[in-house]
């Protein structure tokens, strides 16, 4: 997971030119040091250009409150332009505010498709949270061979939230539905792979 995301920032900043690298990098270094207000002078432009590194995170600052008032409107905006360019990152957050309802009616169907998206990517919350969908039945038929799959394809990523909830859920299945997820869950592949 950590060399996907390695790979496709190394591809961005190659794609980059160097003086818009230098204000998206100026950007980060301003959020690495809480200096939110720099950060958002930097990568406004980028992102009205429509770079989806710099949509998102502007999302992120909207989102947090970091440097602006919390704005979950604006961090809908922000996302949802990088979501449609594939950002997965910002198809996850775009699917937890529609599956909570921030800014914006809770649309679980909606949820499921941003989340779907960035999960078939490789994204591991992403990836849990389309297992909580699958557990709950929000916005999918409730299905726990899915939601098994999708907890343990999150879990693979080193998070604990998944390996636990992937725990729980056993304990309200056959044997045979959980050999099954497992199996759906070898073989499995991030689009792309």
């Amino acid at each position: 997971m950590r060399n996907q995301y390695a790979t496709a920032i190394v591809l961005f900043f190659i794609c980059l030119s160097a003086p818009a690298w230098a204000d998206f990098k100026a950007g980060m270094d301003a959020h690495h040091r809480s200096d939110y207000a720099t950060a958002l002078r930097e990568w406004q432009p980028l992102a009205e250009q429509g770079n989806a590194f710099a949509q998102y995170n502007l999302g992120l600052l909207y989102d947090n409150g970091q440097g602006v008032p919390k704005d979950y409107g604006q961090a809908r905006q922000w996302y949802e332009k990088a979501a449609v360019q594939g950002h997965a990152e910002a198809q996850v957050n775009l699917g937890i505010l529609y599956d909570y309802g921030r800014s914006i009616p809770q649309d679980f169907k909606k949820a499921v498709y941003w989340y779907r998206l960035s999960a078939k990517q490789g994204n591991d919350l992403a990836q849990r949270r389309l297992g909580f969908m699958y557990e709950r039945g929000d916005g999918v038929a409730k299905d726990y061979v899915q939601a098994y799959m999708w907890y343990l394809l999150g879990a693979t990523g080193g998070a604990d939230r998944g390996a636990a909830r992937k725990d729980a859920l056993a304990k309200q299945m056959t044997p045979e539905q959980i050999a099954e997820a497992q199996k759906l869950a070898q073989e499995w592949k991030p689009k792309g792979k």
